[in-house]
């Protein structure tokens, strides 16, 4: 049996950016741990000259190599298909399966032309989203806490921006304010609808871990260090989280860990917690307003 190949390169060749195919990459790069793989982009391949630009550098090692096509005009389909298949590089059809699927349940033919992709019907809301985000980043609330969809709470570093800017990019509104010891919260943050608040919290040693590594990066010392030795002190940081988590238990939130999960899904769970309260809320109060719910969400 031969030995398992441990490097790939995935070649992904797209009449247009090529996006689709990076993402189906990267997410097949997450089942393979101890795979290390490079991903190629051959974008915007119109026309012969385009394909064999982008089989050429593939046959520079095709032994490493594995393509991802998103080609939808048949010719250079067929003519990067049937190179593949001389070189014996494994070849994936990536558009194949979705215009099947769609081809039998409607019986209607695809267009197989390179189509622009416009703005999808949301764009600006996600863009306006986005833009909320920033602005309401780190308890600078610039607009009343009311405009937003989604309120998180929390200590220092445990992952409220990163969080808030991803929700943003998924076109949520979302405000995000730090709780401070010895610092009084916004008042604002006890007369907002409770369900569109979510707490966040994170294990004492991982968040002592992150503070560190950003001390570090900061360089302080003398009398700045001193300062901040408190926000990097375990003991403290116990304490810390102890006011935190009184504070949330006045706001009624849900809390919310973040030790160990990946943004993408923390993402999820904070939709998932705020739709499930707004749904309870709306049900005994009708007049409330709505978390939207778009239909790419």
């Amino acid at each position: 049996m031969a030995a398992p190949v441990r490097v790939v390169d995935i070649h992904v060749v797209a009449d247009s950016t090529g996006d689709t195919g990076a993402r189906v990459a990267r997410a097949v790069q997450a089942q393979f741990p101890d795979l290390e793989v490079t991903v190629v982009r051959h974008p915007r391949i119109h026309d012969s000259a385009g394909a064999d630009d982008a089989l050429a550098l593939l046959r520079e090692s095709p032994a490493d190599a594995v393509v991802f096509c998103t080609v939808v005009d048949i010719a250079l389909h067929d003519r990067i298909e049937a190179a593949c298949a001389e070189l014996g590089v494994p070849f994936a059809d990536l558009m194949a399966p979705a215009l099947d699927a769609v081809i039998a349940r409607t019986g209607l033919r695809p267009a197989r032309v390179v189509q622009p992709v416009g703005l999808a019907a949301d764009y600006f809301e996600r863009i306006h989203a986005m833009e909320f985000a920033v602005a309401n980043d780190d308890g600078n609330l610039t607009d009343s806490l009311n405009e937003a969809e989604i309120v998180l709470v929390g200590a220092s570093r445990t992952g409220k921006t990163p969080l808030s800017m991803y929700l943003g990019y998924l076109g949520y509104r979302t405000a995000n304010v730090p709780l401070v010891t010895g610092v009084a919260p916004p008042p604002e943050l006890f007369e907002t609808d409770p369900w569109k608040i979510v707490g966040l919290t994170i294990d004492p040693e991982r968040l002592l871990a992150i503070r560190r590594r950003r001390v570090d990066l900061m360089g302080v010392g003398g009398r700045d260090g001193g300062r901040l030795g408190g926000y990097a002190d375990l003991a403290r940081i116990f304490d810390e989280l102890d006011e935190v988590s009184r504070i949330q238990r006045r706001l009624g939130c849900p809390v919310l860990d973040t030790t160990s999960l990946a943004l993408e899904e923390a993402a999820g769970r904070v939709i998932e917690l705020v739709t499930a309260r707004r749904r309870a809320h709306t049900a005994s109060t009708p007049s409330t307003g709505q978390l939207s719910e778009g239909p790419d969400r």
